[in-house]
């Protein structure tokens, strides 16, 4: 302690230790600033690969601004001494603030994770995964600010191949399925954890627990996180989604949780609340300190009363009178001195009292009556006792099952309490019963059950809503989520869509859209991905009405816009005289579909001088005007329009066919 890393960094007082470092506040002499100075294990540093992953991962941190991450401003290796510098936040961090008041209340458990999101979304964009989201690295300083620390450090760990078949990297509560059984982890890994701390934040403990590491692991693996009692069902929907073992069923990135976590807040009245910080007192948690009075050990501490009392000094009925010489003095003999026996007094004669007569038979009444009250008293107190013991056994002991059909969640859960039942909520989807009404209860209402026993009571939570699927999960990924809601997954191939992106065979999209409430086993139709669109010409549909040529358009694929303006249909009547792209034109691709198509109308227009123009020009003009052209003689599109049917000026209706002659 208080030695100097590179003769620039004091290092102070340890802040914490764990498997692979050693934190400590220290000193930046040069900047005259405190920071948090990490040391990493000596097993670690002995190799020269990991120094260099170390120092790698340090600096990619150390581009990472964000206001909800712990700032990292140095990193150096001093002898056998690799170490990062960190900005020093002073408070504790949420394993502290779980410790002191166990499970947190649903908004501030929301105050803490938003930034923490925030936080991992800003590293996610830019293109770094932190892969050890736990309560230990999120950091709360004064004021409740909330940081996320030791970015990058996980996977500069993970790549030296310090672990052992018995260790994971990582705390194995919070690791996701994809960690556990290869090692991969990408945005969607910090999201799984995130939700686990999450879990914990509402629940007041991780989902999985066990002995050893490798149970807790298995059940990442092989389990989905239970429900959490107590919580807003949309809330508890979004903990399952961001946990869900696939990940393709979780938000793809932390952004998309923080949007989400935002709206289910919205929709259930959760409002920001101030983060406490750890190691302050709640408000209303006011405690009585008693001082205890010092008694000896192993002595009965005295009463009030026994205090308080005077103690008087008990005189002797003997009085000792010394008649001989004073007593010596040290070193002199005490065989010359004599003491002579006090002489008792003699008192003068006193004369006793006779005692009066009893009669012998009043004296064995009272003797007898006496006895009867004492008996009496023994055998009601029997008797009391007995009852008591008799009601215990029968009343006392037994409850009735309340009536909660109807009642909200909470109401029910208060009336269980009330007769000293507990109540464990089970939340199914219900076409009838309101969201969080009571349905029904295990065993029925009027049941006597013995105190503290158990009542299942089943919750509706609403109709069945369409649930939200990512693009391009597997079909068996999808039709799990849709079952899992209560609604029953269907495929119909005539909806199936075109898509460049998908490949072929996974979802595109559900239909009803998700977020519909459906009723319980009503089909959700999984339209999957035909690939992409094949090359597709644009059919010629030049004289069509409007709806036949709108029919034949989106036959091929493609999407039909009506021009505007004088080139707009007006009427039933109206024509289709070209199309934007022309006819035969092949488009790729889904993104290019839109067609344009003209039409022809019963106003006037002039005809244009087009002799001496080229066939093919000459035509593109008369076109675009709506004119019908046909051409003579020499029909090259090279050829030289010598001649024309009607003369340049002439107003003619739209539609009217012009005879052009090519030489």
């Amino acid at each position: 302690m208080g030695g100097l890393l590179e003769q620039r960094y004091r290092v102070d007082s340890v802040l914490a230790r764990g498997g692979m470092s050693t934190v400590y506040r220290g000193r930046d002499t040069r900047l005259d600033r405190d920071v948090a100075i990490k040391v990493m294990d000596p097993h670690l540093t002995a190799d020269p690969a990991f120094v260099a992953r170390f120092e790698r991962e340090a600096r990619a941190a150390a581009q990472l601004h964000h206001p909800a991450v712990v700032s990292v401003h140095d990193q150096g290796v001093d002898g056998d001494q690799v170490y990062l510098v960190m900005e020093l936040i002073d408070g504790g961090n949420l394993r502290d603030l779980l410790n002191q008041r166990g499970k947190l209340p649903p908004a501030v458990a929301l105050s803490v994770l938003g930034p923490v999101l925030s936080a991992l979304g800003a590293a996610h964009r830019a293109g770094l995964v932190h892969r050890d989201v736990k309560p230990e690295n999120v950091l709360i300083g004064p004021g409740g600010q909330v940081k996320v620390a030791d970015f990058g450090l996980a996977r500069a760990i993970a790549e030296n191949g310090v672990t052992s078949d018995s260790e994971i990297l990582g705390t194995v509560a919070y690791l996701s399925p994809e960690q556990v059984e290869t090692g991969a982890a990408d945005a969607r890994s910090d999201v799984y954890s995130a939700g686990i701390v999450l879990y914990e934040m509402l629940a007041g403990q991780a989902p999985y627990r066990g002995d050893t590491a490798i149970s807790v692991a298995y059940q990442h693996v092989n389990s989905d996180v239970p429900s959490i009692p107590d919580v807003p069902l949309a809330l508890d929907t979004l903990v399952r989604k961001a946990t869900r073992r696939d990940p393709s069923l979780r938000p793809p990135n932390a952004d998309a949780f923080l949007a989400e976590l935002e709206r289910v807040g919205a929709e259930v009245g959760l409002t920001p609340q101030p983060v406490p910080v750890p190691g302050s007192a709640p408000e209303n948690d006011k405690t009585m300190v008693m001082r205890p009075v010092p008694v000896a050990v192993g002595a009965t501490p005295p009463s009030i009363a026994e205090a308080t009392r005077p103690v008087h000094p008990v005189q002797s009925a003997m009085t000792t009178i010394n008649t001989g010489p004073p007593t010596p003095p040290p070193g002199m003999s005490a065989t010359r001195t004599m003491a002579r026996p006090e002489q008792p007094r003699r008192r003068p004669p006193q004369t006793r009292a006779k005692k009066p007569k009893v009669d012998p038979v009043e004296e064995e009444r009272k003797r007898r009556k006496k006895l009867f009250i004492i008996w009496g008293s023994v055998v009601a107190v029997l008797a009391l006792i007995v009852g008591l013991f008799a009601w215990y056994l029968g009343a006392g002991r037994w409850t009735a099952v309340p009536a909660v059909v109807g009642q909200s969640e909470a109401n029910a859960a208060q009336l269980m309490k009330a007769a000293d039942l507990t109540g464990l909520v089970d939340k199914v989807p219900s076409d009838d019963v309101p969201n969080g009404q009571v349905i029904s209860t295990d065993p029925p209402a009027g049941t006597e059950l013995r105190k503290s026993q158990s009542v299942k009571i089943v919750v509706s939570r609403g109709k069945p809503l369409v649930p939200f699927v990512n693009v391009g999960v597997d079909v068996e990924a999808a039709t799990k989520e849709i079952e899992a809601a209560g609604l029953k997954a269907v495929k119909d191939a005539t909806k199936d869509a075109f898509h460049d992106s998908v490949p072929i065979g996974k979802v595109v999209a559900l239909d009803p859209r998700p977020g519909t409430a459906l009723k319980i086993n009503s089909p959700v139709t999984l339209v999957l991905s035909k690939g992409p669109a094949p090359r597709r010409p644009v059919p010629n549909v030049t004289g069509k009405s409007k709806d036949d040529a709108f029919a034949e358009l989106q036959r091929a694929g493609l999407e039909p816009v009506e021009a505007s303006g004088e080139d707009a249909a007006d009427g039933d009547e109206a024509r289709v005289v070209r199309t934007d792209p022309p006819a035969g034109t092949v488009l790729e691709g889904t993104a290019n579909k839109r067609v344009t198509v003209f039409f022809q109308s019963n106003k006037e227009v002039e005809v244009p001088e087009v002799t001496r123009q080229k066939v093919r020009e000459a035509k593109e003009e008369l076109e675009k005007l709506g004119l019908k052209v046909r051409v003579e003689f020499n029909r090259s599109n090279n050829a030289t329009v010598v001649n024309q049917s009607i003369p340049p000026g002439t107003r003619v209706r739209r539609g009217t066919e012009i005879t052009i002659v090519g030489l």
